[in-house]
Parts: C-alpha cells; structure tokens; sequence
C-alpha cells in the first residue's frame, strides 16, 4: 500500500502538469500523511539537508564551465579541431560530431547543454555540405549523451552524493563505457555514411593541422586537467569544477579574448537559471528518500523482485528494464533522485558492486534522454537544428538501438567496466 501511495502521489501531480521538484514534494506530503506522521518541520529540515553537501557545490562550477565553453567561442575551435583531423574522409563531418560531443562532455558534464552548443552550429555546417539535416542532428544528440558518464558527469556527482559513493570512482568508471559508446557511434555512423553522395574536405596538411590543435590545446587540456588532478588526488570534484571555471575564464579573457564583462553577467545569469531549477529538485528529492526511507519502500521492492535476487545478471536486467521504462515518462535528473534511493538497497544486499551499478544506472537513464515523451536531448536537438521530431524520432533509432546494445553487453559483461576501474585506482 505504500508502494502504491508513494506512486499515485507522484505520478498525479506530474499527471497534472506540477513540475517535478514541486511533485516530489506533494509526494513527501502524501507519504507523511499516509504514515501519519505529518509535521512541516520534518520537510523543511530535509529540504535544507537536500542542498546542504558539499559534493553538490560542483554543480554550479560544471554548468558554468559549459556557458563559459559555449559563449567564449571554444567550441567552434574544437569543431575545427575535428575537421582537421577527419574533414578528409566521407562521412567526415559525422565523426567530427562524434569527437566534439566526446570533447564536449569532459568539458561540461551535460548532455542537454553540448547537444544545444553542438546542433546549433554543426547543423547547419552539415546541411550546407549535403548531410540530412535530421539525420544529423539525431548523430549529435546520440553523441551527446557520452556527457552523463564522463568526467565531470553531472549525474554522477548527484548519484554519488544521494549514495555516498566515491564521485571519483565514479568518474574513472565512466571512461571506458564512454570510449565504447563514441567508438559505436563512429562504425554505425561508418555503415551509413559508405554511400552519402556528401563534401569531402581537402586533406589537411600538417601545418594547417598543427594549427588547429593549437588554436584548441588550452580548451583540450581541461578535461586531462580535471581527470589527473581528481585522480592522484590533489583536488576534490568541487575544487576541480572550481579550478575549471578559473582556466576558462582565463582562456575567454586572456587567451582568445572572446568575452567582455557585458557577456560574462549574461553567461552568469544562465548558468545560476540552470543551477537554481537542479539544486530545487536535488532538495525536494531528499524529503522523498528520507521518507521512502521510513516507509521501508525499498524493502516493498526488494520482496518484488525476490525471485532474480539469486542471480545478479537477472536482477540487474530486471531494474534496467523498470529504469528505461521511467526513463521515457521522466527526465535524467528526477530519475536519478527518486530511484537512487530505492534501487541501492537492492543492490548492496544483491552485493553488487555498487560503482559499477551507478555506471549502468546513469548511461540507461541517459539513453531515456533520447526516447519520446520527454526525451530532453531530443527536444534540444529538434530546437537547435531546427529539425521536425518526426524526422528525428525516425533518424535516431539506429544509434538509440546500438546504444542499448552497449547497455546490454555492461550489463551481460560487468567486468568491461569493473576490471579498468581496478587498474586505474589501484583496487
């Protein structure tokens, strides 16, 4: 009967248009009523404890990074970075998407923000070369969603301080599953770009390649930066964010000289937009877990899903089967902050590795950022590359099935993420 309160509550306030931060608190309302202990104190407690982590204060910085990344020019440099690179071969724009949104992603940590930056100038520059215009944005929408496993993941940093996992761990266990999903990306993008009667850029010459990697090699060592500092353990995620918003401000102001402090309150003002509506719903969240807590939701579902508890490969398709079903009705964000709690109870006495469980959990819920309803990426790619969601939704379905496929083989193969992980913090 919980169960059924906790999701009738939920569901019936975003049935009726509440949004979601708003929902989890009429949800942690119904929960106190129901279990009758309703006390106003109790939710405005939790909501302080919500925002109250200094693992979160990353956020703001991350965000940052990415207004800064995207109004101070750096990413049409990095784009001509990848045209030097592959521009030559057919195809060659497509797998500049791909290198970008990769490059992107250690920048940011967003995939709603990198699809937006990319779509809206590589678009255009694909439409004018001969791509399908849908298709296009379909690839860079698909290679965005590599930006909620690596590095400086903002999912990440929001599932490790719910779970009280080491955000660190969770970074370095991102790496490889973002290596396969770009490299996935770039075969499927390969078998059907053979035909594409599309330009082909002039094979760039050593000199013009020298040139690019050098008007992008301060923006390129930002996320070697971060990874090696967080790493060897010199700084914190929460430091790292901050020392990145530093170096991009001193790249957009020394460097390239792109930005004026006129532009800096605008991009400030986006990027506190952005940071106020995630940390609201991080804070309503917590009134939720604290009560799905008391209410011993998780051992409801536990007894659920009782009879794949004697084996961790079927339970573990048993909850990614229930996360990509909410993930069509719910954002990244949301999904994140209402299963968190839910699910790793599950997990530890299914013992398993909860670092590898995260990995899985967030790249299922960042496949759910390009299926329909809700579907974020999509919609940032629709508006970005002025494209119709039909087309898209029709053109993305190639990458969205070799990317659950990528899902499937971690799931079936937990060691792809497991055995790098050990190799690289040493246990």
């Amino acid at each position: 009967m919980t169960v059924a309160v906790f999701l009738s509550s939920l569901c019936g306030a975003m049935l009726l248009g509440m949004p979601i931060a708003f929902a989890l608190l009429v949800c942690g309302l119904a929960l106190m009523g129901y279990l009758d202990i309703f006390d106003a104190r109790i939710l405005a407690q939790n909501l302080i404890i919500g925002a109250d982590n200094f693992a979160l204060m990353a956020i703001p910085f991350f965000i940052l990074v990415g207004e800064l990344m995207n109004a101070g020019g750096i990413s049409r440099r990095i784009i001509n970075f990848g045209i030097a690179l592959v521009g030559h071969i057919r195809g060659g724009l497509g797998y500049v998407a791909i290198i970008t949104a990769f490059i992107f992603a250690g920048l940011s940590g967003s995939a709603v923000a990198d699809t937006a930056a990319l779509a809206a100038i590589m678009v255009p520059m694909m439409a004018e070369a001969g791509y399908d215009k849908s298709r296009s944005a379909a690839l860079i929408g698909a290679g965005s969603i590599v930006a909620p496993i690596l590095p400086p993941s903002i999912p990440f940093i929001i599932f490790g301080s719910i779970s009280g996992l080491s955000v660190m761990k969770l970074f370095m266990a991102g790496l490889v599953p973002g290596v396969i999903i770009a490299v996935s990306l770039a075969i499927t993008w390969w078998y059907m770009a053979r035909k594409q009667n599309v330009k082909v850029y002039p094979r760039s010459s050593f000199k013009q390649i020298g040139v690019a990697i050098r008007d992008a090699s301060w923006a390129l060592i930002l996320p070697i930066l971060i990874m090696v500092s967080i790493k060897f353990g010199i700084v914190t995620p929460t430091e790292a964010a901050v020392g990145a918003v530093f170096y991009t401000l001193f790249l957009c102001f020394v460097i390239y000289r792109t930005l004026t402090i006129k532009d800096l309150y605008r991009v400030l003002v986006a990027a506190s937009k952005t940071t106020s509506v995630i940390m609201f719903l991080i804070a309503a969240a917590m009134v939720s877990a604290w009560l799905i807590a008391i209410a011993n939701i998780p051992a409801s579902i536990t007894s659920m899903l009782e009879p794949y508890m004697g084996n961790k490969t079927l339970l573990m398709i048993a909850i990614n089967v229930l996360v990509f079903v909410v993930g069509t009705a719910m954002d990244l964000t949301p999904t994140v902050l209402i299963l968190t709690p839910v699910l790793m109870p599950i997990i530890t006495k299914a013992d398993i590795d909860p670092i590898y469980f995260g990995v899985v959990f967030i790249l299922n819920n960042a496949i759910g950022l390009l299926t329909p309803p809700v579907g974020t990426v999509l919609n940032a790619a629709c508006g970005a590359g002025k494209v119709l969601m039909d087309d898209l939704m029709r053109d993305i379905m190639p990458f969205l099935i070799i990317e659950t496929v990528v899902l499937i083989l971690l799931i079936l193969f937990p060691e792809l993420i497991l055995i790098p992980l050990k190799w690289m913090t040493g246990g």
